[in-house]
């Protein structure tokens, strides 16, 4: 990992983007509930051809994966790219990197389908791909099975 992204990381929790709090066990499964449903959604999505909600959904489901991650190294994100430095950073050694650039590639194509209304079904399949990985994978590392 790049001292570019350690400095960021301390940079945000300077900056009161990322902050140490008390997380509960509930907290962490309320977030992995979320992931799920969101994932089922995407892929219902997918399957009517719905790309931009399939897209949005997928990311959604990738967001609360990474986001139970935070969780349980006792943080709270005020940005969705707080939360990407986080996990890079909190969890080089968990996650393969490609999980991670994924997960940056599915917050650009959430942020292409809402906003710029440009989305596609390969994306949408991307991002469901890589939504099925990190939500396998937090459900490891938090030891949920």
């Amino acid at each position: 990992m790049g001292d570019g992204v350690s400095s960021e990381f301390e940079r945000f929790v300077e900056e009161r983007k990322l902050v140490r709090a008390r997380i509960s066990r509930g907290m962490i499964l309320k977030e992995m509930e979320a992931a799920q449903a969101d994932l089922q959604d995407a892929r219902d999505s997918s399957e009517r051809r719905k790309f931009k909600w399939a897209t949005i959904q997928g990311y959604y489901s990738m967001f609360h994966s990474a986001r139970a991650l935070l969780y349980h190294r006792g943080f709270r994100e005020k940005s969705h790219y707080a939360l990407l430095v986080a996990v890079r950073v909190l969890y080089s050694n968990e996650l393969e990197p490609s999980m991670i650039d994924r997960f940056e590639e599915a917050m650009n194509l959430r942020q292409e389908a809402d906003y710029g209304l440009k989305f596609s079904e390969a994306g949408a399949v991307e991002t469901i791909e890589g939504a099925e990985g990190l939500l396998q994978r937090a459900t490891e590392l938090l030891k949920l099975k």
